[in-house]
């Protein structure tokens, strides 16, 4: 299937059918394995949330984007790199500030497999990923320490 085609069947699906509820859920610290980043609008400015695979390591957290550069969340950060990722702390969940760069020379496999190893949510959401993607780009955001 060719990538256009596929992103124009995938992206409504993703759109309308799977990210509300996911959102809600996330909201609500009941899916695992997931979580939400927080990026302003590149035209209206307006705060958006998108759910993506949890990827924290350390003090940096890794996104594997599905489309690319044509993906909503990638566009706005290439507009504003500010961004937030809601990240769980013991039984809260809480909104953590970071500065995101678009990374379109490092592996996004690899990204994939180092993120998941020992981790069988996250390698879930690499294969989720793989199967629903047309242009896989990895996103690195180095979370700012709390002041």
């Amino acid at each position: 299937m060719r990538a256009e085609t596929k992103h124009a069947l995938v992206r409504p699906l993703q759109r309308y059918l799977i990210n509300p509820p996911v959102r809600l859920l996330l909201r609500f610290g009941a899916a695992p394995g997931y979580t939400l980043l927080e990026t302003r609008g590149r035209v209206t400015g307006q705060i958006r949330t998108t759910p993506v695979g949890e990827g924290r390591d350390g003090a940096v957290f890794w996104i594997v984007a599905e489309h690319g550069t044509h993906a909503g969340y990638v566009r706005n950060i290439r507009n504003c790199p500010d961004v937030r990722v809601l990240l769980r702390t013991g039984r809260r969940s809480v909104w953590v500030p970071g500065t995101a760069q678009l990374l379109p020379d490092d592996d996004p496999y690899a990204r994939q497999r180092t993120l998941a190893r020992g981790h069988p949510l996250r390698a879930l959401n690499a294969a989720v990923v793989r199967a629903m993607g047309t242009e896989l780009l990895t996103v690195r955001i180095d979370l700012h320490p709390p002041n």
